[in-house]
């Protein structure tokens, strides 16, 4: 089928166009790591999380910073700390000496695009403390359920070098993302055009101010509902659940992905597609999503991780035995 002439049912222009729009704002500040920036804007329309890994200095934060600048949404930070507590994410109950009565003060998670710089500095307690934000988008607190506003998405970046005063994250939690983006160091030609960017800079504040918001939270959630409505034969549905049940019976690894990852590799397909606008889903949308999807769900044997097998290779190696629905 020649999809450059398929005329799509839904009209994705728009969403085509405000894709574009955030690019361009972002690109006015980082130069390459256009995967990255792809997959944040795949995740946010697709309404899911992202685990940003990369070494110190590679832009992780400031994209997603850019990321919500070029959105007019409300946006938070929280750095995470090893004392850092649940309530200092979640918010507490407070009392008010007024009334007579506890009341609620709603913490930074509040927000739309909600920032975690260096996940893994915090412990166990606290990083649980997201399980029910990022799944449910809500939280409960002394009996009382708090929904969060639409639209809601957390980025959150770790150092996958520097183990001191780390704190391993659970599956359970990585598994509540929907993509980890593996950060590598630019190419010499794109780091001379950063220091090119930056020498022209006036000051170190004003990268931000470059970036202007070119989409509203309402224009995003509408664009959201319309990948619900990208089309997705049958065919392909079973070439998704095909890859990751074989993560759960290859000999390589000791642990295999969850029916969620077969929702979150259909979700990103979807968003891939209206991306380019399109109204259907093609196989390579699915192909170019799943190893993002899968990397940081499945678990090596050790035998396999001592030979310098990553599970990267694992899941290419489980594409190439799926046969590809054409």
């Amino acid at each position: 089928m020649d999809t450059n002439t398929f005329q799509p049912r839904t009209d994705f222009t728009a969403l085509q166009e405000g894709v574009e729009a955030v690019r361009t704002e972002i690109g006015k500040v980082i130069v390459g790591q256009s995967e990255m920036v792809d997959l944040l804007i795949t995740a946010l329309l697709a309404q899911g999380h992202v685990l940003i890994e990369g070494v110190p200095g590679v832009a992780k934060t400031l994209t997603a910073k850019l990321l919500a600048q070029s959105i007019d949404a409300d946006f938070s930070r929280i750095q995470f700390t090893p004392d850092l507590m649940p309530a200092d994410v979640l918010g507490t109950s407070v009392f008010n000496p007024q009334t007579r009565e506890f009341e609620y003060k709603k913490g930074p998670v509040f927000s739309n695009l909600v920032l975690i710089d260096e996940i893994n500095r915090a412990p166990a307690k606290t990083q649980s403390a997201l399980f029910e934000v990022m799944e449910e988008r809500q939280i409960t607190n002394d009996g009382h359920t708090y929904q969060l506003d639409k639209p809601f998405m957390v980025i959150a970046t770790q150092n996958p070098i520097e183990q001191e005063g780390t704190y391993r994250l659970p599956e359970a939690q990585l598994d509540r993302f929907l993509f980890k983006v593996q950060v590598k160091y630019p190419e010499l030609e794109e780091e001379i055009a950063i220091l090119e960017a930056m020498n022209q800079l006036p000051s170190p504040e004003s990268i931000i101010t470059v970036v202007n918001k070119v989409l509203t939270a309402a224009q995003l959630i509408h664009f959201q509902q319309l990948v619900k409505q990208v089309r997705m034969d049958e065919k392909l549905l079973h070439f998704i659940a095909g890859i990751v049940h074989a993560t759960r019976q290859h000999s390589s690894l000791y642990l295999g992905a969850s029916p969620r990852a077969s929702i979150a590799v259909m979700n990103c397909a979807k968003a891939q597609a209206a991306m380019n606008n399109r109204d259907f889903v093609i196989p390579e949308d699915v192909v170019s999503m799943v190893t993002h999807v899968l990397r940081h769900r499945i678990i090596l044997t050790p035998e396999r991780e001592m030979e310098g097998i990553t599970t990267d290779d694992v899941i290419a190696q489980i594409v190439k035995t799926i046969e590809v629905p054409r």
